[in-house]
């Protein structure tokens, strides 16, 4: 029994019974006092309530009713008379769900609007009357209760315990202690079901507390298990607002099933659902936490430039004299020897008769002739064709043969390539979330937008400046990136025009394009990853991850650029397959839940894209990709492990496709069998997984051709697989998810870990900043210590 019969156990009962057609009269009425009688198409009863309300105190007034009629077409009408407005009601009150289903209740119960406190000090009489009447032709017994709500007024820190239903919500008033501008709403109830909305609504008649309206005005969002609402004071002048507590008649919101049906047709008597809920509303973070937090931002970042600036300025200082530290690095490395004239360069600028100054056949003047297809296949090689195809053992030497203002002028179209991609991808993206950020402070439709309530910190017109804030990692550290870029060309290029000869014909081809490409990737995925978070939700998580592929992308063409400097892709075919990728991703987002045909087409692009990059890194470019293509791979299958099963010529370089095609191979089986709702998550997961297998490969080929780490980038290694793995902790902490319903999302939500502002993701966004910029660095300073060693020595792998 609900709580009207609770209430009639424990109250005075004075039973009306008026069968009779007689005039309507008004009989004087009590609170706590249950009254119950017949009514019908020629008799109303009319209830006087008189109370007296005290200065400085809220009065509100709660009414029970219930109705014996379950035919819809003679329902009971309740009408109350206020002197600041009237309500009405009927029993058994209809309610509707989706596609028009009908719930029906036989009991009903309302909070009248409260008067507001009298600011004078006598006390005030006031009075109240209850209609009910009918149009049924026959008597339908009611029942009519009225209380005083004692506790109608919700205590900063204390929590509140009460129950609802879909037709008895609840609301309560709440009014902002002295010096807080905000406060955090915190609802919670053990059941997940009955759906549940939580309104803030400001001080006026009527409130809108029914399943209908309960969305049109005020902030809102639905609720299984958790809620959280940050109400500023600048919102209400009044200085106190109502918190409403609607249960909807059905779960489907909150991502539940349809309740059984009893009766006819699509009506349902529903009348078990019953919502317990806790309620505590707490002070939010002051303007201090704010600084303090903004402070953190910003000096943990600056510490990064803090240590590279000591990091150059030591490299400067040893420097100097330059000769001494040539002549030491020589005979470290065996390089130098006073009786061996032959392997030591006769004078700055001069070029030595090795291999590797033989194997360079023409120069180039016009880069244009460089990007007459998507990769290039290396077409001088007519001049020596042997120079790769009859060399079981490849150097550095063999593919560094053109022009290095050529080649450093086709990697700078990655860069210039990225800007212009950056600009026109920001500006709709910017464009976009500000209008959903605009639409939520309208609407007050909370459950547009996918936070972490319980650590959502609003700041002007943004809902969680703390997950915008916490991005900022990723802007600083790319500018950090670039400048690092930046003074090493400057410092290459200045060694090129006094004619070194280590510059020119030791260590690995300097190309710093890519980088370039990837310090201005690294910010804008800072940007685009803020931009997200402004709303994340369903319709634009490709924001957040769109750059991640591309991060991920250029780090595995320079690793692969390191050594094959003449033979990697254009930037036109990298950014073309890039985008690709980024139009599969959209359409995983879109059918990659239920639609079988998608992952089988995406399985199958996986796997053939594989095969494909395989054979053009096991034959350095050399494999022409055209209708021929399969054919090729069949007769080159069958002559070398059928027909003869000769050993591969690149042993190192066929163990690590073939580890790298298991690899995919694998994930395209995962994805098919259990269609991941993540797609998006799925997808980056490849990407990383390639790029850690590569890495790892590069590094073991290093130190098995007896290259070493230099201290430099040894740290880095470190530091990179410590912040991975300290990052991917936090980020798989879950705080939300955009793959299910708003109220479903919220029982993930949890409280700030850091300084009473940060939560788990916003960690991760520091952390995985801080790891990508070291992983970066490992790119850039990992062959260091080949800077003295001949290209013709360096082997490629």
């Amino acid at each position: 029994m609900l709580v009207l019969s609770v209430l009639h156990r424990k109250c005075e009962c004075s039973g009306i019974h008026n069968t009779e057609n007689k005039p309507t009269t008004s009989k004087g009425a009590e609170f706590n006092r249950v009254y119950s009688g017949y009514v019908n198409r020629g008799v109303e009863e009319i209830y006087s309530f008189n109370y007296t309300t005290k200065p400085e105190k809220v009065d509100a007034v709660r009414v029970y009713v219930s109705a014996n009629s379950d035919d819809q077409h003679y329902p009971v009408i309740f009408v109350i008379r206020q002197q600041n407005g009237v309500l009405s009601w009927q029993v058994p009150l209809v309610l509707r769900g989706l596609y028009q289903r009908k719930y029906t209740y036989q009991e009903v119960g309302r909070t009248l609007c409260p008067l507001e406190p009298m600011q004078e000090e006598r006390s005030s009489e006031q009075s109240m009357f209850i209609d009910v009447a009918s149009m049924a032709p026959f008597d339908v017994r009611y029942e009519l209760l009225v209380t005083r709500v004692n506790h109608f007024t919700l205590e900063t820190g204390v929590m509140f315990n009460f129950s609802a239903t879909p037709s008895q919500p609840r609301y309560f008033l709440y009014e902002f202690p002295d010096k807080a501008d905000s406060v955090v709403i915190k609802v919670v109830s053990k059941r997940a079901s009955p759906c549940t909305v939580v309104s803030v609504q400001d001080i006026w008649c009527p409130v809108y507390d029914q399943d209908h309206n309960v969305e049109f005005i005020g902030v809102y969002q639905s609720m299984t298990l958790k809620a959280a609402i940050t109400v500023q004071r600048k919102d209400f002048p009044g200085g106190k607002f109502y918190v409403v507590f609607v249960i909807k008649p059905e779960d489907y919101t909150c991502g539940g099933s349809f309740p059984s049906t009893k009766g006819k047709g699509n009506q349902t008597w529903n009348q078990d659902r019953i919502k317990d809920l806790h309620v505590t509303i707490v002070p939010s973070i002051n303007e201090r936490v704010y600084v303090h937090a903004m402070l953190f931002s910003f000096v943990i970042f600056l510490f990064f430039f803090l240590g590279a600036v000591i990091i150059a300025f030591v490299h400067y200082v040893s420097a100097h004299p330059v000769s001494f530290v040539r002549l030491q690095r020589q005979e470290l490395d065996g390089l130098y020897s006073p009786d061996d004239d032959e392997s030591s360069p006769a004078a700055p600028g001069s070029h030595s008769a090795s291999p590797m100054d033989t194997a360079r056949c023409r120069s180039y003047s016009d880069s244009s002739a460089e990007e007459d297809s998507d990769l290039d296949t290396l077409q001088d090689m007519a001049c020596d064709k042997n120079v790769v195809t009859a060399k079981a053992y490849v150097y550095v030497s063999d593919l560094a043969r053109k022009d290095s203002k050529i080649v450093s002028k086709k990697y700078k179209i990655y860069f210039w390539n990225i800007t212009t991609i950056s600009v026109f991808y920001a500006l709709p993206v910017i464009q976009l979330v500000i209008t959903y950020q605009t639409v939520v402070n309208v609407t007050g439709n909370q459950d547009i937008c996918y936070y972490n309530f319980l650590c959502a910190h609003p700041l002007g017109v943004l809902s969680a400046f703390n997950n915008i804030l916490s991005n900022i990692g990723y802007i600083l550290l790319g500018f950090l990136f670039l400048l690092i870029v930046l003074r090493r060309n400057i410092l290459h290029k200045r060694a090129l025009e006094a004619k070194d000869i280590y510059a020119m014909d030791y260590g690995i081809p300097k190309h710093f394009g890519l980088f370039y490409t990837m310090a201005i990737a690294l910010v804008m995925e800072g940007v685009l990853s803020a931009c997200y978070h402004v709303c994340p939700n369903y319709s634009n998580f490709q924001f957040d991850t769109s750059f991640m592929y591309i991060i991920a992308g250029l780090c595995m063409l320079k690793l692969y650029q390191t050594r094959h400097p003449d033979i990697n892709a254009s930037a036109y075919f990298a950014y073309a397959t890039f985008a690709v990728v980024i139009l599969l991703t959209v359409l995983g987002v879109i059918f990659g839940k239920n639609a079988t045909w998608f992952w089988i087409l995406f399985s199958l692009i996986h796997v053939i894209a594989s095969l494909t990059l395989s054979t053009q890194i096991y034959y350095m470019g050399r494999f022409k990709i055209d209708i021929g293509f399969f054919k090729r791979i069949v007769t080159v299958l069958y002559t070398d492990c059928i027909q003869q099963c000769n050993r591969p010529m690149y042993m190192d370089r066929m163990i690590l496709l073939i580890l790298g095609n298991l690899v995919n191979w694998s994930f395209a089986i995962f994805g098919l069998i259990l269609k991941p709702k993540d797609f998006p998550s799925y997808l980056l997961g490849i990407f990383i997984c390639n790029l850690l297998l590569y890495l790892a490969f590069y590094i073991i080929m290093k130190l098995r051709n007896s290259e070493r780490l230099r201290p430099i980038p040894l740290f880095c290694i470190i530091a990179t697989a410590v912040m991975w793995g300290a990052a991917l902790y936090f980020f798989f902490q879950n705080l939300t998810s955009w793959e299910e319903t708003p109220a479903e999302s919220r029982e993930q939500n949890r409280e700030c870990i850091l300084l009473n502002f940060f939560d788990d993701h916003d960690i991760w966004h520091f952390l995985s900043a801080a790891a990508m910029f070291f992983s970066f660095l490992v790119l850039l300073t990992l062959d260091d210590d080949l800077d003295y060693v001949r290209r013709d020595k360096i082997p490629v792998f």
